[in-house]
């Protein structure tokens, strides 16, 4: 799937320039740092608090293990990592935005989480770690905000060592034909109207669920993380598709 052909790419349903895109993902990010964890509760009704733990509780990760936790955010899959890596391993926090990156930072260290986690600024187009420094990689909602999910992909295979993980969880594609309208409306109807009314921001949320229609589906992402060198590559849906989990190997 190329999404950035023609020197463009999309923002939710707008076609804008690619180099455009970064900066008005990062606005979007910027706006809803304050009240990221809150506008999730609200939005999932705390549905998604269990998908990450799922999500971290069965990737395999084991003590001493270093890990990368792509657009970390606030934190919170960073915290779950951190216990089960435990004193010898190491958890590095990255996300592109400086505020989301400082409120996970500031949240992990009121909570005493401070050795073995670190925390990089960074593109995941461009990682600036060495080839095969990790153990795993995960990215929770964040590739759909990737301008380039394909080398981001790559980028990704390319810091695993041989036998690492990648995981990605994701909005996806919802299955059950008949939940698809009432999905719609809670999407573009409810959301920015909670974005509006809790977070004064409701442009922002209706990014958000556009962005989530524009995201690759189960299978077309799971075969573009094969294209990207990943072996084994699967995917589990959750709460019927709503969100899925995206496994692959580095071999």
């Amino acid at each position: 799937m190329d999404e950035t052909k023609d020197g463009t790419t999309h923002f939710g349903y707008r076609e804008v320039p690619v180099d455009e895109k970064k900066k008005l993902v990062g606005q979007v990010f910027s706006s809803v740092a304050r009240n990221y964890d809150l506008m999730n509760d609200l939005m999932s009704l705390g549905v998604h608090r269990v998908w990450k733990r799922y999500f971290v509780g069965t990737s395999g990760v084991k003590r001493g293990d270093r890990v990368l936790d792509l657009a970390g955010g606030t934190g919170d899959i960073a915290a779950l990592l951190h216990e089960r890596v435990g004193e010898t391993g190491e958890v590095v926090l990255g996300d592109i935005n400086a505020q989301m990156l400082g409120v996970g930072r500031d949240r992990l260290t009121d909570r005493g989480l401070v050795r073995g986690l670190r925390y990089v600024q960074l593109n995941a187009e461009a990682l600036p770690f060495p080839d095969a420094s990790f153990d795993l990689v995960t990215i929770a909602f964040g590739l759909r905000n990737v301008t380039d999910k394909a080398r981001g992909l790559r980028e990704m295979r390319r810091v695993l060592k041989t036998g690492g993980r990648a995981l990605v969880l994701e909005f996806s594609q919802v299955k059950p034909e008949w939940f698809r309208p009432i999905y719609d409306f809670h999407s573009f109807q409810v959301l920015p109207r909670l974005g509006r009314l809790f977070a004064q921001d409701a442009d922002s949320y209706q990014y958000l669920a556009e962005s989530i229609r524009k995201h690759p589906p189960q299978e077309e992402l799971q075969a573009m993380m094969a294209e990207a060198g990943f072996a084994r590559c699967s995917h589990r849906n959750l709460s019927g598709g709503i969100v899925a989990i995206h496994s692959g190997y580095a071999v």
